[in-house]
């Protein structure tokens, strides 16, 4: 009878096991990509939750060059273009704060979880 317990206990910790692997990610999986549109001089959405390694794209759908760059300009994309992409991976301590540098007044925030 001891060696049924033992087995039932080998297997109960296999199968915990098994499914503790299978809720949590994998280190090395690909980024999620988070899309901000850039339209009407404002971004869109506003404010982007985000991970550690995750990307942030943001699309120019204006006819104005727009920016995205950091209050304290720790980082930021180049002037971009009608249709045009800016990528930005996102760091831990990165600035979370950003606005466009040929229009300050449109305002972007991002929150790491």
């Amino acid at each position: 009878m001891h060696n049924t317990s033992s087995r039932r206990t080998v297997i109960a910790g296999a199968a915990a096991s098994a499914v503790a692997l299978c809720a949590t990610p994998l280190r090395g999986a690909e980024p999620t990509i988070h899309e901000v549109n850039i339209q009407a001089f404002v971004f869109d959405p506003p404010l982007v939750e985000v991970r550690v390694g995750d990307i942030i794209r943001w699309i120019n759908r204006d006819l104005a060059p727009h920016t995205a760059t950091a209050d304290e300009r720790g980082w930021g994309t180049a002037a971009l273009s009608q249709g045009a992409t800016g990528d930005i991976t996102v760091t831990d301590g990165m600035e979370t704060s950003y606005f466009c540098v040929f229009h300050p007044h449109m305002k972007g925030a991002i929150k790491i979880v």
